[in-house]
């Protein structure tokens, strides 16, 4: 019996070390990049509306440091947002919201919890759902 007791506790123990390792090991402290840390993803820019434009301006200030600063991710940082798995059908509008007011578990990618972003309004949020839903119409995600 005491065997079949530490063979599971063991099972546990892997499984849970296999999850942290998966999944991240918790929310994602500030990490500064620099300009020599490329963009995962090659992202066209297209002309932007003013809404947009001010989207990028509030990205560039929260947003770049980890999806890069035309949201094509940085490698090790945070994972590219002009990529299918973001696009409307699959993370709407209030998924992006959500994350930044209150954070979100790894889920697809394993760059760590991501942790909320503090000081931004819901109407600057608008704004850069607005930056990165036109960044991805004009690189084909949808």
């Amino acid at each position: 019996m005491r065997l079949v007791i530490l063979g599971l506790v063991a099972v546990i123990v892997v499984a849970g070390v296999a999850a942290v390792s998966w999944l991240g090991t918790g929310p994602r402290t500030q990490i500064a990049a620099t300009s020599d840390t490329p963009e995962m993803v090659e992202v066209h820019v297209p002309h932007l509306a003013p809404m947009a434009a001010t989207g990028r301006s509030v990205f560039a200030e929260n947003c770049a440091a980890c999806h890069g600063p035309n949201a094509g991710g940085r490698d090790g940082l945070g994972p590219p947002l002009v990529h299918r798995i973001y696009e409307p059908g699959h993370h709407g509008d209030m998924a992006f919201l959500m994350a930044a007011s209150q954070g979100v578990r790894a889920h697809h990618w394993r760059f760590g919890d991501m942790a909320p972003v503090p000081g931004v309004s819901v109407e600057e949020m608008t704004a850069v759902i607005a930056y990165v839903r036109r960044l991805q119409r004009a690189n084909g995600i949808y």
